[in-house]
């Protein structure tokens, strides 16, 4: 799929259209669900992010770029594919130190790329939205021994669904601001299935969480997994 046909373009232009991209003040958390102040913060990456090589797949507007950079000391990259997202990441935090933001394919950066990470995440980004079974080896092929990877999906029980029995896409769909929905594939797995592609990869989880909206606690939104390269 090409960026500009993407449902994610469409987003960020309309994102874009409802006003000026500026500076704006770093946030004061590391964000991992929808709803601010849900589960953990940047302390799932490692104890120590000061100079980190660190990696963001998806970026988005740079939120979580910014907090690593500002407030952990971290070097952080931030890719995504679209480019009208990353024109708003840098005008929002392209005068911090430490943060970078670029565009591109996940899978195609990786493959391309001959840096190490320290820790890598992806926040509704990239991770569920590409083929695991390319991409988790890609990510492990650039993380140093014992480091983190941290992502964060939809749960696949959000709103009473279920998690898929095999390993292909399903079909979802992506809210833009106007609240039309635009189709997309994604892999809905629960965190069994997720830890067997992580094992393939040689990324052994060290921590699962079903972050909940405590306005709507019945069905967990939110599914946060942690691994460590072995």
């Amino acid at each position: 799929m090409r960026a500009h046909t993407s449902p994610w373009y469409a987003h960020a232009l309309q994102r874009t259209a409802t006003g000026p991209a500026e500076p704006l003040t770093v946030p004061s958390r590391m964000e991992w669900a929808t709803l601010p102040g849900l589960g953990p913060g940047a302390e799932i990456l490692g104890s120590r992010l000061r100079q980190r090589r660190v990696l963001e797949l998806g970026c988005g507007p740079g939120h979580n770029v910014a907090y690593l950079a500002a407030s952990q000391g971290a070097r952080v990259t931030g890719i995504d594919l679209v480019g009208l997202q990353v024109r708003r990441a840098r005008s929002h935090y392209g005068r911090l130190a430490g943060a970078t933001f670029v565009t591109g394919h996940a899978l195609r950066y990786l493959r391309a790329s001959e840096e190490w990470f320290d820790a890598i995440y992806s926040v509704f980004g990239a991770v569920g939205l590409v083929a695991p079974e390319l991409l988790l080896p890609a990510i492990a092929a650039h993380l140093r021994p014992g480091r983190v990877l941290a992502f964060s999906v939809p749960h696949p029980r959000r709103a009473g669904g279920h998690p898929a029995t095999d390993d292909l896409p399903r079909r979802d769909h992506v809210t833009l601001p106007d609240r039309a929905r635009l189709p997309i594939a994604r892999w809905e797995f629960d965190s069994d299935r997720w830890t067997t592609h992580l094992a393939r990869a040689g990324l052994a989880v060290t921590s699962v969480q079903e972050l909940r909206d405590p306005r709507r606690p019945r069905f967990p939104t939110t599914l946060l997994i942690a691994a460590r390269k072995c």
